[in-house]
């Protein structure tokens, strides 16, 4: 995850949850995504 630029990050983020991907890795997304301090960027439920 830590090669991804944040833009990459939250564009398959949107991309996963779209395609109803794995749950496990869709967290993993938001846990990054929180991380890098950009979930103001996006909605993400907790």
């Amino acid at each position: 995850m830590k090669k991804l630029s944040d833009e990459l990050l939250i564009e398959t983020y949107f991309k996963a949850k779209k395609l109803n991907l794995n749950r496990d890795f869709i967290t993993l997304m938001e846990t990054e995504i929180k991380r890098r301090s950009l979930a103001s960027q996006i909605k993400i439920s907790c």
